[in-house]
Formats: structure tokens, sequence, C-alpha cells
């Protein structure tokens, strides 16, 4: 992680503190700790303690996606809370907001001379309601289309992250892969997903762009789990692949993409230390 320049990750929980909505619920027998469910809901609430964010900073990452399903599991003050967690430790972020002002800013990281544009956004919030229209980036097509274009003069290169897809299937529905199409026909060059939970195939296409010129366009819909335990006791739920992607900016002033690369991973779980997972190679280097 830390050789790349940029490193992107999809944060699906929350710093929310101490108080978070819920009631406990039973200990599992892996002795992992207690899962606390929203009392209206039945869905799991996820809280992780401060320190994760620090770890995250120090294993290499630089920008979290926050919009997902899991982004409200500490209400509106769980939510703003974890953001103000990313700042203190120097994690940009995109997807959830702490005011309509913030949301309007559009998150554009210089790496290298080159302006990289990051929007991000979920298709639900487990039936928790959004308290209001700026504070979780929701799926919808048309302000996809609208931020976009709002990017398109402060970015030379646009990634979408999408949080949607049916959970433990393994590739996106006809639906998903004509959004991802006419997202990258609006400008998107690299969409990326998550919530299925499990490794979709990666595709690495060319299209013209609004100027006819033919550019590199890669749809990630699901790279899988990077730390997870094991989900719904499925195998493929521990296995994940970090996608690096190599950027060039040519004569002309294009970025585009120039190198894909994949290094697929696999949670390793240490039996003797019940909370002690690694991430590592998945042939085992």
């Amino acid at each position: 992680m830390k050789r790349h320049d940029l490193a992107i990750g999809n944060l699906e929980t929350t710093f929310s503190g101490k108080k978070v909505l819920g009631v406990p619920g039973k200990r599992k027998k892996c002795n992992c700790p207690e899962e606390r469910r929203h009392p209206r809901t039945g869905f799991p609430l996820f809280n992780c303690p401060d320190e994760l964010a620090a770890t995250l900073r120090k294993t290499g990452f630089h920008v979290l996606a926050t919009a997902n399903n899991h982004c409200l599991d500490g209400g509106t003050a769980g939510l703003k809370r974890t953001l103000s967690v990313l700042d203190r430790h120097g994690l940009r972020h995109a997807g959830t907001y702490r005011s309509a002002g913030e949301a309007r800013r559009h998150l554009v990281v210089p790496v290298k001379g080159i302006r990289i544009g990051f929007l991000a956004y979920t298709k639900g919030t487990n039936s928790i309601p959004i308290p209001n229209s700026w504070i979780v980036g929701r799926m919808s097509e048309r302000k996809i289309a609208a931020d976009i274009r709002a990017l398109k003069n402060k970015a030379d290169f646009i990634i979408v992250y999408l949080h949607f897809g049916q959970e433990y299937r393994t590739y996106p529905n006809s639906k998903e892969k004509r959004l991802m199409h006419r997202l990258f026909k609006r400008g998107a060059n690299v969409v990326l997903g998550a919530h299925p939970h499990v490794l979709h195939p990666v595709a690495v296409t060319k299209m013209k762009d609004i100027y006819g010129r033919v550019r590199t366009r890669v749809a990630a819909s699901s790279l899988g789990n990077f730390v997870s335990t094991k989900l719904v006791r499925n195998p493929k739920t521990v296995r994940g692949t970090i996608l690096s992607l190599t950027l060039t900016r040519n004569k002309d002033g294009v970025t585009d993409v120039t190198g894909v690369s994949r290094i697929p991973t696999v949670v390793k779980w240490n039996r003797a230390r019940k909370t002690d997972y690694r991430v590592v190679p998945a042939d085992g280097r």
C-alpha cells in the first residue's frame, strides 16, 4: 500500500464513540465483540475504536469513501464524529458530510501534478432514515452526472465510488453494468464498487470521450473484502484485490490509465489471538 502515491479504500464502519444506537446482542462463539443491532430494523450496527483510523493511515491509506449502508449506524452524531476522527488522522474522505457547504466541495487530490477527483455514493442506509438531502451521497444518476460535470474543470481524472450490488453475488447484473457504462460516457474514468463482499471481474475497456479521444475506462464493481471475518460461512468473503492503476498525462495534457495490475489478498485469522487479523497476498507470500 505504501508504495502507491494515492491509496483509496471503503470505510464500511463508523467511529461513533462509546454511545451508539442499538442493544447488545448475543456473544458469538468466536469470542468476537458483542454485536449490536438496530432496535427497529434489526440490521447490525458497526462502530470501531478511533485507533483504527490511525492504523489505516499508518497502513498507507489516503482517501476513504464513507457513503455506504452502515454510514448512519451511529446516527447523525456518529456520522459527523466519524469524519472528525478521519480529519484528525489526516485521512481525506467523500460520500458523507457535516454540512451542505461541505457536500458541495467535491474532493480533489493533487498527485504529482495530476488532479484526481473523487465522488462517492450509496444505494441505501439499511433503512435508517436520512435526515436531510446532503448528509449522505445517495445513488442518483442525475446527481452523479451533475457532480461529474462540476468536477470536469477542477480535476484531470475522475473516480466514482458506488456502494451497490447484491451481497455475495460474484458479478454485476446488467442494470449495474449499464449504469457504469453511462457514467463513463458522462466523464468518469474509473468506477469502483463495494457491498457484495466478494470479488467481481475487473473490466478494462477503451471508449471515446466527448471530444472523440479514445481513453481507458476501468470498472471494478466489487474488489471483495480487504479486512473482514468470514461472512455467512463463505470463504470468498475473506478475499480481496488491491487494484493498482498507473496514470500518465500525455503531451496534450490528457490523463489516462496506462497500467492496470491486481494484488490478490486474503485475511488470515490468528486463532491464538482472537482479534488478530492479517491481510496477506493470496498466494501466501
